[in-house]
């Protein structure tokens, strides 16, 4: 073992936690986190014309307002889930350790595996984007021939590999050091945005626009008219990705001041807030710029990789304050991007820190830096990989960038549907116990599940015509002659199934329920020898807990079982 570092072995008796630095994050700070890991300057740059329209022609049009506003109800539902499972088990592993509670390691390793591949897919994306940003907005400041790199795909390369090696240091450096740095980088792009959207609208009101540019109306947040298999359902996956990122709040739950309460609090408000921010800026943008085929209308195919860039020279002008406008608003982008690269890696490494630790992975992943208490493996890691994937998807093509992020919410779809379904699996023998269990850890999370797998099958048809993504030249973008966004996602839970079965045949543990045991929330466990709070399983209790049967036939003499859930203490005298 390196010098600095900490091993974490399930169930050691000298090792109290994974070794993360507990108390770093209140609510505020988990917010933040949540809040900069969707990105929402980027993520609405990367999609917004991609809800307007797709492959050349309007998909949700000035509908896309109720896009977002579909895609939020099942992401507040799957909020809910993780709220809800968190209170019971606050374990950074999230979708992986519920799952694996819930379903059993093999569907377990799946969830934790579709949380790995989404952040390492969408890493390529955001490099992509904050290497190019990083040169126009040098440009803006004056340095002009610095400008004119940003459509290199080799310079930007370079640029984007240089920032998924800063911000993989950063992680490396300290959560602390993370959320500091998030709370600048968040409230840069979020003033620009509002700044932009009350600029743009205050222009449409006054009639100072353009003269495509549309009025605003309370019908496009109703999605009547579309139709749900060819335009919902795609729209709605491309959606999801704005909003996803907000679990980073939850996969940090080891380090927050209060890990069963906190991080799902903050999960919640975060998708609340973005929701705000979406409606605002997604009615601001169609508005000014419209929904036209060309210019810098939302629905010209040249402008779906980034609406900004398209808007600002229109609305900001030529004089001065323009300039500074645009300037400004390179700079959300950038910090956007850049931010989200930062907060992607962060539950990306918790997450195989959580695996290593109950053997899902190498024990390696389990790793913590001494001072640091940070993973360490896990993280370099992330970097390393995510640089693997972003230089190989930018030497197949530069298009298929644009596919990652269709790719990207097939997996968010996958791993979160996933959640909510455990959600209602872990408590099903609880829900009558109150109106609020049945709602709050059975329908709601239910429903955000099924919603999901809906949007997941109608999506992915959508995706792999073989039309859906065309490059700059009108060639479909095709990859074995599937439409590429369908083959990217599909193929990433492939190579999953694949790592699975390897690793399953080198260290069986794991697969065998021996470190990570299937559970519900109504099982007793045997009572820990100390006074602790007692919570399902979690390295940070101690010993794993023994599952005691109902009738307490397993129960040693003289030995207490407890309900986790309630308390409760049952001894062979007083029988449950």
């Amino acid at each position: 073992m390196a010098k600095g570092e900490l091993q974490v072995e399930p169930g050691s008796n000298t090792v109290e936690s994974k070794g993360l630095k507990g108390g770093a994050l209140g609510l505020l700070s988990s917010v933040v986190v949540g809040m900069a890991s969707t990105a929402p300057a980027y993520s609405l740059a990367a999609t917004l014309g991609l809800i307007v329209a797709s492959g050349g022609a309007l998909l949700a049009g000035v509908k896309a307002p109720a896009i977002i506003l579909l895609s939020f109800i099942p992401m507040y539902m799957i909020a809910v889930a993780y709220q809800e499972l968190n209170k019971a088990e606050p374990d950074c592993g999230t979708t992986f350790t519920w799952a694996s509670r819930a379903f059993g390691p093999l569907v377990g390793w799946m969830g934790g595996w579709g949380i790995i591949a989404a952040d390492v897919i969408v890493m390529a994306n955001l490099a992509q984007i904050a290497g190019s940003y990083s040169f126009t907005f040098v440009g803006g400041l004056g340095w002009t021939s610095v400008a004119d790199l940003a459509s290199s795909t080799l310079w930007s390369t370079v640029a984007g590999v240089i920032w998924i090696i800063v911000m993989t240091y950063i992680c490396y450096r300290g959560i602390e050091v993370s959320a500091r740095i998030q709370y600048g980088l968040l409230a840069i792009e979020l003033v620009v945005l509002v700044v932009f959207s009350i600029i743009a609208l205050f222009k449409v009101y006054t009639r100072t626009a353009e003269s495509y540019s549309l009025m605003p109306s309370i019908s496009w947040f109703w999605p009547a008219g579309l139709d749900f298999s060819t335009v919902i359902a795609p729209a709605v996956l491309t959606a999801i990705f704005i909003y996803w990122g907000w679990d980073t709040a939850v996969a940090c739950n080891e380090e927050s001041d209060d890990p069963g309460t906190t991080p799902g609090r903050a999960a919640v408000i975060s998708t609340f807030l973005l929701l705000a921010t979406y409606a605002l800026v997604s009615v601001a943008a169609i508005a000014f710029a419209g929904t036209g085929t060309e210019g810098i209308g939302l629905g010209n195919e040249e402008n779906a990789a980034d609406a900004f860039a398209a808007i600002g020279p229109d609305l900001f002008g030529d004089s001065l304050l323009g300039k500074i406008g645009l300037m400004l608003l390179a700079a959300s982008i950038l910090t956007s991007a850049s931010a989200s690269t930062q907060t992607t890696i962060l539950p990306t490494a918790r997450t195989t820190l959580s695996m290593g630790v109950y053997k899902a992975l190498p024990e390696s992943f389990a790793k913590i830096h001494r001072n640091y208490l940070t993973p360490t493996t896990s993280t370099i890691m992330m970097g390393l990989v995510s640089i693997l994937f972003y230089v190989l998807f930018t030497l197949v093509s530069p298009n298929l960038l644009s596919a990652l992020i269709g790719s990207v919410g097939l997996m968010i779809a996958f791993y979160y549907g996933l959640t909510g379904f455990a959600c209602v699996w872990f408590y099903r023998k609880d829900l009558t116990k109150s109106a609020r269990d049945f709602m709050m850890r059975g329908v709601v999370p239910l429903l955000g599940g099924v919603i999901l797998l809906v949007v997941f099958i109608y999506g992915l048809i959508q995706y792999a015509k073989p039309d859906w993504l065309t490059d700059d030249d009108g060639n479909n973008v095709t990859i074995l002659g599937f439409g590429a966004v369908a083959v990217v996602g599909i193929g990433a839970l492939a190579l999953g199934l694949v790592m699975m079965v390897i690793w399953w045949l080198m260290s069986p543990d794991f697969f065998r329920g021996r470190t990570l045991s299937r559970r519900s929330s109504a099982d007793l466990v045997l009572a820990p020898p100390t006074a602790v709070d007692p919570m399902f399983g979690l390295p940070d209790s101690g010993d794993m807990p023994t599952v005691i049967a109902p009738d307490l036939s397993n129960l040693p003499p003289g030995e207490t079982a407890v309900n986790p859930e309630t308390g409760e203490e049952f001894t062979k005298e007083h029988q449950p």
